[in-house]
């Protein structure tokens, strides 16, 4: 039986990543709340399309980037850049997804991962985590300059890790992604908890 290419999300899904609560910890003078904090994240990271979406996609730096987002939203640079110097801390590794990792490593399996990453902060994760020891290979949105959901990103990603569509399994914490993953005939699950993701993702490795 072949074992299957299990590909992982990075942001939700191995490391820490929860906008609401971030702001909330970066900018406590102006997100009070979850539900503030949520309606914040929407305007300064514009569901990672827009501003930050150029930045995910390496079609922008990070110092162009804070001068957008200050440009657009009215809120001085100085704190826009205080949020985007403070994410690497922000994504903590996920202890209950490394040791899924582990078990299916010890299962045989080949794990690779696709992470909309811009590419200081992936340097930071290369720098500060054993990537190497977990995973094969991988690709950064960007280091490719190509971003999920787009269909583009996958099929490089599907010849990266030299596999067909079916040899593939995607976990990642957003349904867009999935549904792209799944459109192109990848197996697919959308990761809530390392326990969940497990639970669903056994089956699919038969």
């Amino acid at each position: 039986m072949t074992k299957k290419r299990i590909v992982f999300d990075f942001g939700g899904v191995l490391f820490r990543w929860d906008p609401p609560s971030f702001l909330a910890r970066v900018w406590p003078h102006r997100v009070g709340d979850a539900a503030e904090g949520a309606a914040v994240a929407r305007e300064f990271f514009q569901q990672y399309g827009g501003d930050w979406g150029a930045f995910d996609q390496g079609l922008a730096g990070l110092d162009e980037t804070v001068r957008r987002i200050a440009a657009r939203t009215g809120w001085p640079e100085v704190e826009v850049r205080c949020v985007a110097n403070a994410v690497p801390d922000e994504l903590q590794l996920r202890t209950d997804t490394v040791a899924l990792i582990e078990d299916l490593k010890a299962a045989g399996h080949r794990l690779f991962y696709l992470s909309n990453m811009p590419e200081p902060y992936a340097d930071h994760l290369e720098r500060s985590f054993p990537l190497h020891d977990w995973f094969e290979g991988g690709v950064f949105s960007g280091r490719v300059k190509q971003s999920k959901p787009g269909r583009a990103v996958f099929d490089l990603a599907a010849a990266r890790f030299a596999a067909r569509p079916e040899e593939l399994v995607f976990l990642d914490d957003h349904p867009a992604n999935i549904e792209t993953a799944r459109g192109l005939g990848w197996g697919a699950v959308l990761f809530r908890d390392a326990a969940q993701a497990s639970e669903d993702l056994w089956p699919l490795l038969a």
